[in-house]
């Protein structure tokens, strides 16, 4: 698939988050761990983001660069997934997220996500690194990472901690 662009959402689209984060099949990867804060459901992976908290969520998350930046990855003018972006180890270093809604897996959204994102973190932010971590058994992930030019800089309790340094993907 071709054709995605990055939207910052107004706090009134936050319904699409809502329903990512609760859907039981796009959240399949969380279940079973115990990440143990409010409103997460170990069964599933979901977790419940109710309108209640939108405000607080918004003022952290958009708005805030280079600290933060999140957006909705576009479809047709639909969305289809969530990217993020935060400073971790200082500045110009970056842990990353994409979450793309299960319906969309499987037809070079990741791809094209992740291609987006970095765009975004080494062009707008001026990121020196990005960073991610996740199971060793998120093959898919894994496959993503590495064909956008993240390396593997450490294994351990079965988690991957990868990195990208470069623009290049």
């Amino acid at each position: 698939m071709t054709g995605l662009a990055l939207h910052v959402p107004e706090l009134s689209e936050l319904d699409f988050r809502q329903t990512l984060l609760s859907d039981p099949a796009t959240m399949s990867y969380n279940a079973g761990y115990e990440l143990g804060f409010p409103g997460y459901h170990n069964d599933t992976g979901c977790i419940d983001f109710p309108r209640e908290d939108w405000d607080g969520w918004y003022a952290r998350w958009v708005g805030n660069e280079p600290a933060r930046f999140y957006a909705y990855l576009m479809a047709e003018g639909e969305p289809v997934g969530e990217v993020s972006l935060h400073e971790t180890e200082g500045p110009g270093v970056y842990e990353m997220g994409i979450v793309l809604h299960s319906s969309r897996r499987g037809r070079g959204c990741s791809r094209e996500g992740m291609r987006l994102l970095l765009d975004h973190a080494f062009g707008e932010l001026g990121a020196k690194e990005v960073t991610n971590c996740f199971e060793r058994t998120r093959k898919a992930a894994l496959k993503i990472h590495l064909a956008a030019g993240f390396q593997i800089v450490k294994e351990e309790n079965n988690l991957l901690y990868l990195s990208k340094k470069s623009k290049s993907f």
